[in-house]
């Protein structure tokens, strides 16, 4: 396993690219309502994207399943974990919860992040499921610091989530990132604290829990890509860059500009 550490300059790098992927989730933000498509969303993410010179790194990634993916953004809606396609036919209405997976690549570095949208008045069960899944993603990164190890993260995802209710989806899991969008190591939302990789400074890893309402169960759709939960109740995904340090990790990602948006609807 060859894990590569960053210098300062390459974290404001890896920085810039972030900031460029929250500034896109964020402009999603203000278009998201019943009646928009998912292609339509993929539309506006991909000019905002290349207009702001960074390159959609979704777009035409490697599947060793089927087909590379065909769109600049995931748009996983309700049940729907990860990976979902943008299309014509997925038309959001009121109640809908929608997961936005966004990654660009800017001047060689990678930034990667994900925000599960409401689209309209959602159900008081499935704000709880957000709400859970989003603090969740907090508690990994207040563990991710030097010499925790990756089991820590995993640990305070996984036991936050499960003491609610919630499933936590193994099969998928966070990863390192630079230049390379997944690099070394994995990063579970489950384990065991103390174990796994040792966390040193320099590492940027992304962390991004994905919860089910329901059961933790997963199936890959026809599409070679989707992936939904087995018992059709929703699922949530947040997710953040962030650079290990020797104290509290540095989250190079942002939902800020998304959360004020959202508290103006």
């Amino acid at each position: 396993m060859k894990i590569f550490l960053k210098t300062l300059d390459e974290i404001e790098l890896m920085r810039r690219a972030n900031h460029l992927v929250s500034s896109t989730l964020a402009e999603l933000a203000r278009h998201i309502q019943p009646g928009i498509t998912t292609l339509s969303l993929d539309k506006i993410a991909d000019e905002y994207i290349r207009d702001h010179k960074g390159i959609p790194t979704f777009k035409n990634f490697p599947n060793p399943y089927g087909p590379p993916f065909p769109a600049s953004i995931c748009t996983s809606v309700n049940e729907v974990v990860v990976h979902g396609i943008p299309d014509n036919k997925t038309i959001l209405k009121d109640g809908d919860i929608i997961s936005i997976d966004c990654g660009v690549l800017l001047d060689g570095f990678n930034g990667d992040s994900c925000y599960t949208f409401r689209v309209g008045e959602v159900s008081e069960k499935v704000a709880r499921l957000l709400q859970t899944t989003k603090e969740s993603l907090y508690k990994g990164i207040f563990s991710a610091v030097a010499g925790n190890h990756v089991g820590d993260i995993g640990d305070a995802v996984q036991s936050y989530c499960e003491s609610r209710g919630y499933g936590v989806v193994r099969e998928l899991t966070g990863h390192g990132i630079g230049r390379k969008m997944h690099e070394e190591p994995k990063i579970p939302n489950y384990g065991c604290r103390g174990n796994g990789v040792m966390l040193k400074a320099g590492m940027c890893i992304a962390i991004e829990p994905m919860i089910t309402m329901g059961d933790k169960a997963i199936g890959l759709l026809p599409d070679r890509w989707s992936i939904r939960t087995i018992d059709g109740m929703c699922a949530a995904h947040y997710e953040h860059t962030v650079a290990i340090r020797k104290g509290e990790a540095d989250i190079l990602s942002t939902f800020e500009e998304i959360e004020q948006i959202e508290a103006k609807n």
